[in-house]
């Protein structure tokens, strides 16, 4: 009986371990610049609903899908962007004429060809994760 707890605690040690890593080669995709910011604000509920919004639209959509998102500040576009590259998408902000000025609008799609899934650890778990030392 010891013999099989064992196995089976070595078994969900590996596959946290795995799931560790799944989520440090994601972090590595966000540029330095971002990682600085989500740093930053980590714990941010700004952060939290941009995560939130882009794992919904990883299950709900299909591959040629796009979420439109109208977000005008720098700091926060950052953020955003930064949840994204987590997630491997990609994105293209662009700038629309609005009432006397210009509006940004960020769409965010799937990369083409990209069946990876989302890491099981989510963005602000690693973040958390890291700011405890546990990554």
């Amino acid at each position: 009986m010891m013999q099989a707890l064992n196995k089976s605690t070595t078994k969900r040690k590996e596959q946290v371990d795995s799931d560790k890593m799944a989520a440090l080669r994601a972090w590595h995709r966000v540029d330095c610049r971002t990682r600085e910011a989500l740093k930053r604000n980590f714990l941010s509920d700004l952060v939290l609903g941009y995560e939130e919004r882009i794992l919904t639209f990883i299950k709900d959509s299909e591959d040629d899908d796009m979420l439109m998102l109208h977000i005008q500040d720098p700091i926060h576009r950052l953020l955003l962007h930064g949840v994204y590259e987590f997630y491997n998408l990609i994105s293209v902000t662009i700038s629309i004429p609005g009432d006397a000025k210009m509006r940004k609008v960020t769409k965010i799609k799937k990369k083409l060809g990209s069946q990876s899934l989302p890491p099981q650890i989510k963005l602000t778990q690693f973040l958390r994760m890291a700011k405890d030392a546990a990554v």
